[in-house]
């Protein structure tokens, strides 16, 4: 129940043409607090709630634990949501014997694009395609939670 993910801004969309699926999802949450997370997503064939626990210092792991749910259960805990949605369509892409899950936020995030990459070590080692960018690994600016909070398109593009 430990997540080893990494992540990166990603620089150019000549990824969509390598996916092999993508999906829509609305996201919320119940709980922000950094300690214990609390996530509802709305997805096309029903949703998922999802526990993370506190990031590890370089913010490559933490605890998470995910149920599957009905749509009408999701869409029930996505009312109860505190202020503040995610909506973003993800991507599918291949690279080598690992796949990228690309975001492309819409909404008030529109504009970033995150890859990520979940491991079976914080040391594994993984293809990175080209239109792959810096690695925002443990930068909280870009936890989901956060740019709930604070969104994208109101960071300045001194941020970006």
């Amino acid at each position: 129940m430990v997540e080893i993910e990494r992540k990166f801004l990603v620089q150019s969309q000549e990824f969509i043409h390598l996916a092999t699926h993508h999906e829509f999802i609305a996201q919320g949450f119940l709980s922000v607090d950094p300690a214990r997370v609390v996530r509802v997503r709305v997805l096309d064939t029903g949703g998922k709630l999802t526990v993370k626990g506190q990031s590890s210092a370089d913010g490559t792991s933490r605890f998470e634990w995910e149920q599957s749910l009905s749509s009408e259960e999701a869409q029930a805990l996505f009312s109860l949501c505190l202020p503040g949605r995610i909506e973003k369509t993800r991507y599918f892409v291949p690279a080598g014997t690992h796949t990228f899950e690309v975001d492309v936020f819409s909404g008030e995030n529109l504009g970033l694009i995150i890859a990520e990459i979940e491991l079976s070590r914080t040391d594994e080692t993984f293809q990175h395609p080209e239109w792959l960018g810096s690695e925002v690994t443990g930068d909280p600016r870009y936890y989901n939670a956060n740019l709930t909070k604070f969104p994208f398109n109101q960071w300045g593009s001194s941020a970006h």
